[in-house]
């Protein structure tokens, strides 16, 4: 048993290296290289925290572009953890892959970003819970796309072909959802932290700091 209760579930957090030029670069303008970075590694930081609290039976950071990047050397030997490399494709192909090989071995599997800090450890286990009854659960994004996807089995159309980083990523995967006869849920949407505009929708403790 763990914190869902329900089932054994496998938890992959999808990271880029938390490095200037490589993270956050859309928010480069506003916080500068060196500052999207560091926003980076605090949001990683939050989401390996949020991810170990919510006790799912296995861990698994896959990240971008090898776990022997530098910038993951502060999680590197951090316990309970599998490490993997994104590898090639979109990002659809890739969290396809992530969740298809977590499926193998492990009868649900939740994969999240590292850029929603209202995804908390209760709303991941809300979202393990949420597969008792369903095939797929999401937690859409305030911009249109979403910040976490979970399977039962494996689903490749919900993501061939998605115009991922637009207004119609939520939309887009609805329709493949139900063109492929599964049933899902949808938990409250959270914000993304992508955009300049984004930064209000931090934390207040984390907007002061």
């Amino acid at each position: 048993m763990n914190a869902a209760g329900a089932m054994p579930w496998r938890l992959i957090v999808m990271a880029k290296a938390p490095a200037p030029g490589l993270a956050k670069t859309r928010l480069i303008p506003a916080l500068g290289a060196e500052g999207a970075a560091a926003l980076a590694a605090r949001l990683l930081a939050h989401a390996i925290a949020q991810a170990e609290a919510a006790a799912p039976a296995q861990r698994e950071l896959c990240v971008a572009p090898d776990p022997a990047h530098p910038a993951f050397a502060d999680w590197a030997a951090r316990p309970g953890w599998q490490w993997s490399a994104q590898g090639a494709g979109d990002l659809g192909a890739r969290m396809d892959r992530a969740l298809t090989r977590a499926l193998a071995n492990a009868p649900a599997a939740l994969l999240i970003g590292s850029d929603a800090p209202a995804l908390t450890a209760e709303r991941l286990g809300e979202a393990a819970a949420a597969l008792r009854e369903h095939d797929a659960v999401f937690v859409p994004a305030l911009d249109g796309g979403y910040a976490l996807v979970g399977l039962r089995r494996p689903a490749p159309t919900l993501f061939d072909g998605i115009a991922w980083s637009t207004p119609a990523v939520m939309a887009a995967t609805r329709e493949r959802a139900a063109a492929a006869g599964l049933r899902w849920a949808e938990l409250a949407p959270v914000a993304d932290i992508d955009e300049p505009a984004d930064l209000a929708r931090l934390p207040a403790s984390w907007r002061r700091g």
